[in-house]
């Protein structure tokens, strides 16, 4: 029971909306977030007594606004403070409302976490939380490796494992993406070019850290964090129940279809090509819901779900 409880707990809030009431107005949130972020470094370098350490300067930033919990301080500071504003889904409003208990397990109990907007982008206050506290553990393999792709590999096995599909069915393409650029974002702080035309965020000058530029979410946060356009891979229980869903929204789609394209997704395709992303392009709406059928007046539910009714999973590492 107690590790029943623990399980429950880990798994609170594990999963965001970005369907629901997408259409509905919400500030946008970079600025906000970026000065939090740009505060935290220039307090960190203003205040090091340490050596020219960078994983220390990366701890220190975690210690900070990530946690060894399961909502990273930033993250939890972003879902109350009145500044950032929320994309507000009930419990039982949400995509996930009407599934059976057995198909969303932990979702039922807890329902979903806050969407915000950053870089004009919907995505889940989670994807803080990624960034932070799982790009760190990334970015510390890339040290330990000195290689991206085994890196990437131990990114997906910990989303196929403790934070997705073995909990909650669900395989979440966008955390994958938020924890590579955390990575980036960690690198960046010490090494040019990452962020294509710009210099690191830090400079080592005379025993002590200088910063040079400052950060900007924007550089990170794409359409692919946003779970609506980066779509979930689920599992076979849920595969079914959320095609359903998602055709239900077909009408919602024909309303305003330009806020469910990508733009420039090839070469977001290209750019994360190596992070073992699912492709689950068959469940977006601009997928499911045919142009035609709305010309033609048919809003009627489409007949079935398209060729993979039971995702396969690939091999752990």
């Amino acid at each position: 029971t107690m590790m029943c409880g623990l399980w429950l707990a880990q798994a609170h809030a594990y999963e965001t909306d970005q369907y629901t009431n997408r259409h509905v107005h919400v500030d946008d949130s970079t600025a906000v977030l970026n000065a939090k972020v740009n505060d935290t470094i220039r307090e960190i370098a203003a205040e090091w007594d340490g050596d020219h350490d960078p994983l220390e300067f990366v701890d220190e930033f975690y210690r900070r606004l990530g946690g060894r919990h399961w909502v990273d301080r930033l993250e939890r500071w972003a879902m109350k403070s009145p500044d950032v504003d929320k994309l507000e889904v009930g419990r039982y409003d949400s995509v996930f409302a009407d599934q059976p208990f057995w198909a969303t397990r932990v979702v039922k109990f807890f329902g979903t976490g806050k969407t915000i907007k950053v870089n004009d982008e919907l995505i889940g206050s989670d994807k803080i939380g990624h960034f932070i506290s799982q790009g760190r553990k990334y970015y510390r393999r890339y040290v330990r490796y000195e290689s991206e792709a085994r890196a990437a590999e131990h990114s997906a096995y910990t989303e196929r494992a403790i934070f997705g599909a073995m909990t909650t069915g669900i395989y979440s393409n966008a955390d994958v993406v938020a924890n590579y650029e955390g990575h980036r974002f960690y690198r960046s702080l010490f090494e040019d070019g990452i962020i294509p035309g710009k210099s690191s965020i830090l400079h080592w000058e005379n025993d002590g850290w200088i910063v040079q530029r400052d950060f900007d979410w924007a550089d990170h946060v794409n359409a692919y964090w946003d779970e609506a356009l980066n779509v979930n891979h689920y599992d076979a229980l849920l595969y079914r129940h959320m095609h359903d869903t998602f055709v239900e929204m077909c009408p919602q789609y024909w309303e305003r279809p330009e806020l469910y394209t990508v733009e420039g997704e090839e070469l977001l395709k290209t750019k994360y090509a190596h992070l073992q992303l699912r492709d689950t392009s068959e469940l977006r709406l601009d997928s499911l819901c045919p142009v035609q059928a709305f010309l033609d007046g048919d809003t009627s539910r489409f007949d079935g779900p398209p060729s993979r009714s039971s995702p396969t999973e690939p091999a752990s590492p």
